[in-house]
């Protein structure tokens, strides 16, 4: 079982870029280095931050840089954000298969609004307190 991983990687570009805006030009190259993955996944994501208002990306060299202020920003998801994804042709001949969305249905969404509700509250300037005041 694996959760998406577009939060964490997105998050990890809104820190790389709040962390060195100024300092060092925050290009896909640059945040590809950080998150030890292909520029190519970090320009998608940087498109996404993007088309969320979160940052402004000058073509070329020029880096990405925020929007807004660390501490405007948050974790929140959209709401359409598929946080679980269930199986979609059970088998409707087993007793497990025919109810499983009716039995999980329900709980999984009130998981995923209490999951919204906690990533709504943590920032990203209380997470790049913490980068910066964690040992090396």
């Amino acid at each position: 079982m694996q959760f998406s991983v577009r939060l964490p990687v997105a998050t990890h570009v809104l820190l790389c870029i709040g962390r060195f805006q100024g300092e060092y030009k925050t290009t896909s190259t640059f945040l590809a280095g950080s998150v030890n993955v292909h520029p190519v996944i970090i320009r998608k994501v940087l498109g996404q931050l993007r088309t969320a208002g979160l940052v402004e990306v000058a073509a070329g060299v020029g880096g990405a840089k925020l929007t807004r202020s660390p501490k405007d920003i948050t974790l929140a998801v959209e709401e359409d954000e598929d946080l679980f994804h269930f199986q979609e042709n059970p088998n409707p001949d087993c007793p497990v298969g025919r109810n499983i969305h009716r039995v999980l249905g329900t709980r999984l969404e009130r998981i995923k609004q209490h999951m919204r509700e906690d990533l709504a509250r943590i920032t990203l300037e209380e997470l790049l307190d913490a980068v910066d005041e964690e040992p090396m």
